[in-house]
């Protein structure tokens, strides 16, 4: 299956090479280039990429404003949006997740980590592993106005190891690595993490931990 990808970025030479890059692998190509969140928007309408690679500042519409309305789009459920930035601040991180973006990664990423990373995000697989970012997470998703949107009771829906994973996805680790510990397969960990987002109502990984989070399943404070 081919990754159809939406480019969003100001500047049309890093555009031209994120193009060059992508289209050069077997699974992946471009579908669309946007300069600002507006064309955006309108352009992941008309083509229903798979993948949104998103900038954030950008002029007029910003990135941040064009994630929530993809990601609030009904009929655009099957898009995802990975940010890259420049910025690499963590109210931005914050505020891109709560958005609904699937990952972050910052454009000092190596060509091989950002095509890893379109790959990751498309899959429904939240880019959430860096140590980095997991602070950023538990940092700003565990503030009181947000700790308070999700009731603890929430999660009675979910079976003891759904609340197992989910717990340990929440704390940056890879299916990867939650399948280590739990001496199961990834495709084993993958599919917990699949039923906990069907329950839940979460877009993605990204939404998942969110709720986590939200909860009180993974208490506030930085991930060992």
């Amino acid at each position: 299956m081919t990754i159809r990808v939406l480019l969003a970025d100001d500047q049309a030479l890093l555009r031209g090479a994120f193009r060059v890059l992508i289209d050069a692998e077997d699974d992946m190509e471009v579908v669309g280039e946007a300069a600002d969140g507006r064309e955006a928007v309108e352009l992941a309408r008309a083509t229903r990429p798979d993948l949104v690679l998103m900038d954030i500042r950008m002029p007029g519409a910003d990135g941040l404003g064009a994630t929530a309305a993809i990601c609030g789009d009904e009929e655009l459920s099957g898009t995802r949006v990975l940010i890259l930035t420049t910025f690499e601040i963590d109210e931005y991180v914050a505020q891109a997740l709560r958005a609904g973006a699937g990952g972050f990664l910052g454009k000092g990423a190596a060509p091989e980590e950002l095509l890893a990373a379109v790959r990751t995000v498309a899959a429904g697989d939240a880019l959430l592993s860096p140590a980095a970012t997991r602070a950023v997470i538990d940092q700003f998703l565990a503030q009181p106005d947000l700790a308070a949107a999700t009731p603890a009771g929430r999660l009675d829906v979910l079976t003891a190891r759904e609340r197992e994973v989910m717990s340990m996805a929440a704390t940056g680790l890879t299916n990867e690595e939650i399948a280590e510990k739990m001496f199961v397969s990834p495709f084993t960990v993958r599919t917990h993490i699949h039923r906990a987002m069907s329950k839940l109502d979460a877009r993605d990984r990204a939404q998942l931990v969110a709720i986590a989070y939200q909860s009180g399943l993974v208490p506030p404070g930085r991930p060992s």
